[in-house]
């Protein structure tokens, strides 16, 4: 990954981390999911997965990311991961999506916090420290000095990694993600898009 690259990627990444940190530079924020309506300079308009459009500020040197597609046999032995999942009857936890981080992001948000993808999920970010093969592919993520969690991924989940936009990728009915905040006058403004291209959307 060459130096430009990395920096798109770090961009991107780090409002996933510094969202789910819960820092007081991330108070209160609001992940939006939609696809693009309309793309100024500095205005961002959505239209969100529950059908209301939202009008999104972009700040001064905003980022923007894409998604590649990535597959669950990539996994190994010390990766890193980011892996939403809801607990399965079993008492196990199933993945909803999985993204694998680039090696020089290892750390990115650390941890296991609630999620909104879908209700009662939860957000996992950890490092892989076992890859089983029975009954489909799991992975054991430990976490915060320690701590461990197993998810199974089963082979319909969506498993990206981050990949190099530009804006003019955020073309009407383009697919996004963005952690937003909501300003003292009710405006969204954020710093980081993550946008579908080539055919990818963004899994969160």
């Amino acid at each position: 990954m060459n130096f430009k690259t990395f920096m798109v990627v770090l961009g991107a990444i780090s409002s996933l981390s510094v969202a789910a940190a819960g820092g007081a530079q991330a108070a209160d924020p609001l992940r939006v999911r939609g696809t693009v309506v309309s793309f100024e300079p500095s205005l961002l308009t959505v239209k969100t997965r529950q059908g209301d459009t939202s009008a999104i500020k972009l700040n001064t040197g905003w980022k923007i990311s894409g998604v590649a597609s990535a597959s669950e046999k990539d996994i190994k032995q010390g990766d890193f991961l980011g892996i939403a999942s809801v607990s399965k009857s079993d008492g196990g936890s199933g993945a909803l999506e999985v993204v694998i981080f680039p090696a020089a992001l290892k750390g990115t948000g650390e941890g296991d916090r609630p999620w909104d993808l879908q209700p009662n999920s939860r957000m996992t970010n950890g490092t892989v420290a076992d890859v089983t093969d029975i009954s489909g592919r799991a992975v054991t993520l430990t976490y915060d000095n320690g701590q461990t969690k197993k998810i199974s991924i089963p082979d319909s989940t969506p498993v990206v990694t981050f990949a190099p936009a530009t804006p003019t990728d955020l073309k009407p009915g383009a697919t996004i993600f963005v952690t937003a905040q909501r300003e003292a006058d009710g405006t969204l403004s954020s710093s980081r898009v993550v946008v579908g291209n080539n055919g990818v959307i963004p899994p969160m």
